[in-house]
């Protein structure tokens, strides 16, 4: 019995100072929010519109930042010969395969845009404002916005090359209280995810946005794209947590002193700034790569 107490008093002993190392260093834990407004408590058995989208939503609990959980697991399909040629060219950051960022080759490294699905899959809070005709995304990540018409519009069967986008083309319609939003026209420089999965200009993406209760929305998307796949890739269920205005501020765990300042914080690359500077004090680091100073 006095062996485990003293165990127990030298757990509790090893996690304190570890807690009184993270403070020193003016780093709060992951996931702290600005405890100056105190945390709505969940209210999924409020009553709400489901097909009211508008609000600030979470992505950080809601599934992986992949397409599916686990790369490479059994719900990834096969790559055609050209998927694979394009997938081993890829260097992530992260990942089975990831190599020190900043020795790879992820276009968002560069700042270029994340594309679509990559910026629905990324652990950031996105806005969604909703129209008769239209629905916004807004993603803090990047600070880029995405349309997605509910005008009654259709997708071509095909796309001018010249005119494609990194965020695409996306058409939306209500089949009962699931908005499912077609998109295509893609850029194929863009990546699925993070981890290096590739796309192609014929990829098609099917979305199906569904509000389960007042707190959440659960997104199912399917990846159809015959170039690099050879058959339709059905994702991981992600969702989105509706975030109180309250607590909007409180999700970035270091901007704590905007006090009454509702509203997504500006994630913007900017090259000007970011490339080389982010590059040493963020991306080289989390690879290994320490620079002297």
């Amino acid at each position: 019995m006095r062996l485990r107490l003293t165990n127990l008093i030298l757990a509790m002993a090893v996690v304190l100072a570890f807690w009184s190392m993270i403070f020193a260093q003016g780093i709060p834990p992951r996931g702290q929010i600005n405890r100056s407004t105190p945390r709505a408590k969940p209210a999924p058995d409020l009553p709400f519109d489901p097909k009211d989208f508008n609000g600030i939503w979470d992505r950080s609990g809601g599934g992986s930042r992949g397409i599916s959980r686990r790369p490479g697991d059994d719900t990834t399909p096969p790559f055609t010969a050209k998927g694979k040629q394009v997938f081993d060219s890829y260097k992530p950051g992260y990942g089975p395969r990831a190599v020190p960022p900043a020795t790879g080759n992820d276009p968002t490294g560069d700042c270029n845009p994340a594309g679509i699905p990559r910026a629905l899959l990324y652990p950031r809070p996105a806005q969604f404002i909703m129209t008769p005709d239209l629905l916004v995304q807004v993603f803090s990540w990047h600070r880029v916005l995405r349309e997605i018409w509910t005008d009654g519009r259709m997708l071509p069967k095909d796309f001018n090359p010249d005119v494609r986008r990194w965020y695409g083309y996306s058409a939306g319609h209500w089949e009962g209280n699931t908005l499912v939003v077609d998109s295509a026209g893609f850029d194929d420089r863009a990546w699925l995810d993070q981890n290096g999965y590739p796309l192609s200009e014929q990829m098609r993406l099917e979305e199906r946005y569904t509000r389960i209760n007042h707190d959440t929305i659960e997104l199912k998307m399917t990846i159809t794209d015959p170039v690099m796949y050879t058959k339709p890739w059905v994702a991981e269920t992600k969702t989105f947590r509706l975030i109180p205005k309250e607590e909007v501020n409180g999700w970035y765990e270091q901007m704590t002193d905007l006090k009454g300042w509702y509203g997504l914080m500006e994630e913007i690359c900017a090259p000007v700034d970011e490339v080389d500077n982010f590059n040493r004090r963020v991306r080289d680091p989390a690879g290994g790569v320490i620079h002297n100073k």
